[in-house]
């Protein structure tokens, strides 16, 4: 019996973690023509005011662009350029940024 919780336990898991889809870091690098302006070409911001993108993590990239998104983080320079990404977007910016280097 305890065999077969633990199964149905693993089973479940590896379930939900293969149901996780990861971005398209191709489609983020299309997608961050408008993001390069204030970040920079390679996420690598020049203004001590605007943060570097390249390296972050992808799941805090995705957590942060859809608390723009979202109104649950306020900042009147990100609101409008995160309110039209479709959940992909965000997921393939965050794998585009999360892929460049520092």
């Amino acid at each position: 019996m305890k065999k077969t919780l633990i199964l149905a336990a693993l089973a479940a898991f590896s379930f939900n973690v293969s149901t996780v889809a990861a971005g398209d870091a191709a489609a983020g690098k299309i997608k961050s023509a408008t993001c390069v302006a204030c970040h920079g070409a390679n996420g690598i911001s020049t203004n001590d005011l605007w943060p570097n993108l390249a390296g972050q993590k992808e799941g805090y990239l995705v957590a942060q662009i859809k608390a723009f998104r979202d109104g649950q983080r306020v900042n009147p320079m990100m609101a409008p350029m995160t309110a039209g990404l479709s959940d992909d977007d965000v997921a393939n910016l965050a794998a585009y940024f999360s892929s460049l280097g520092q």
